[in-house]
């Protein structure tokens, strides 16, 4: 069964690798470490091919261990130990490196037999995984590992790679591959900064190429567009880019930058989470908005119930204007901050019984219990406002909301301020 191209012409010296070139510069600490030889453990963390595997056979050639790889989906406790009982004989003399791809997938239990072996230095562990081992690894192992980010590659950086491909290809078909600029430029946006689905499209896109008559292939941009339909999609709603993108999207929203929302409201409704942006979309206006603009709250939840009544795709029409919107408005938080510290009150047990005059006194023997009693009835004063004690005895001083600097909360509190100042000169 033949390998597939990316595997192929996978690069074997560091120089070779497309990307990573903070990981892997001149002068960088890995790519020190690297050429020193002595390989600590460490874990690879970033998405799915962008050189997270190809690093770990370059380390593996480069130093004098035993190289030995497994992946985390398959593997079990015994070929972990099988691997483990090589250590120390001749099948390797110098140890054991163990290249363990999706290291989050091993249960407990297997996580606590490569502990030992990692902790006396017999197995050298070099782990990759696509999610945030932070919150996938057990801390034992992550306490003797160095974790390295591996960032999706650029797509000048990627049309070498396709550039690569193509070459190549012309040498396994004997026959010149003609791909333009634009052909390669298509292919190395549209891979998402994943190198190995470009080379793998490089190929797709050979194979259905147009044949010449003088025997050549070209490959047309038409083709290169149809084999790469929203391939640049990173998207598990599982996985860390789901909550990346929900997360750039929130900020970006309370950050007043309409352009950037819209982009991550459309990487979200391309991957048909349009429950996620309603969601955002009805926290960030009540959050991030809130009292500057009262109003934002109906329009952005009719906007809502405008897109799931319709659906997609003509839901992001109403979901376009309540992201533009809400990123345009004027902020205020003093309402999140305000509730977030009463309830932090309330959590550390700052509470205590109701006023006598503010229970219920609508039932019979309340007058008995001086419930309701000495209640001052708002609205038959002046200016519809009173004072008088609301919050429990403990905690009658306790203040929680502040006035935001915007237009509409400065004139609310203008307003009071008068009427209160008016009462206490009375």
């Amino acid at each position: 069964m033949p390998s597939p191209l990316a595997d192929v012409i996978r690069p074997r010296e560091l120089d070779e690798m497309v990307g990573q070139r903070h990981l892997l510069g001149d002068n960088c600490a890995l790519r020190k470490i690297i050429e020193s030889g002595k390989i600590p453990n460490m874990i690879f963390y970033g998405p799915s091919g962008i050189g997270k595997t190809t690093l770990a056979e370059i380390i593996a050639r480069k130093s004098k261990l035993e190289f030995y790889k497994l992946n985390g989906t398959t593997c079990s406790t015994g070929d972990l130990k099988d691997i483990f009982s090589r250590t120390g004989t001749l099948c390797a003399p110098d140890g054991v490196l163990l290249y363990l791809d999706e290291i989050q997938y091993l249960n407990k239990k297997q996580q606590q037999t490569l502990l030992e072996f990692i902790e006396d230095g017999r197995v050298t562990l070099v782990a990759s995984t696509t999610e945030n081992p932070y919150f996938y690894v057990y801390n034992a192992i992550l306490s003797r590992c160095t974790v390295f980010e591996f960032k999706p590659v650029t797509p000048d950086e990627v049309c070498g790679a396709v550039r690569r491909a193509f070459s190549f290809l012309e040498g396994q078909y004997g026959c010149r591959v003609n791909a333009n600029d634009d052909v390669v430029s298509h292919i190395a946006y549209a891979c998402g900064g994943d190198v190995r689905k470009a080379i793998n499209s490089a190929e797709l896109c050979v194979l259905s190429g147009r044949r010449e008559e003088n025997g050549s292939i070209t490959v047309l941009l038409e083709t290169a567009k149809e084999l790469s339909q929203k391939s640049s999609l990173r998207y598990d709603r599982d996985g860390d880019e789901h909550y990346d993108i929900l997360s750039a999207f929130q900020k970006s929203l309370r950050g007043s930058d309409p352009d950037a929302a819209l982009h991550y409201m459309a990487r979200l409704l391309t991957a048909g989470d349009m429950t996620s942006v309603c969601r955002r979309l009805m926290v960030c206006a009540c959050e991030d908005v809130g009292l500057a603009y009262p109003m934002i709250i109906p329009i952005v939840k009719a906007s809502v119930d405008a897109a799931l009544q319709v659906g997609l795709p003509e839901a992001q029409i109403p979901l376009a204007d309540a992201v533009i919107l809400v990123a345009t408005s004027p902020k205020s938080n003093s309402g999140v901050n305000a509730i977030d510290a009463a309830m932090a009150d309330v959590k550390a047990g700052k509470t205590g019984p109701v006023p006598a005059h503010l229970r219920d006194s609508h039932y019979e023997g309340a007058s008995k219990l001086d419930h309701g009693q000495g209640y001052k009835y708002p609205h038959q004063f002046a200016d519809h406002w009173t004072p008088q004690q609301y919050l429990p005895d403990a905690i009658k001083n306790a203040h929680y909301y502040e006035y935001g600097d915007n237009k509409n909360e400065q004139a609310f509190k203008n307003y009071w301020e008068k009427i209160k100042n008016i009462h206490n000169e009375v």
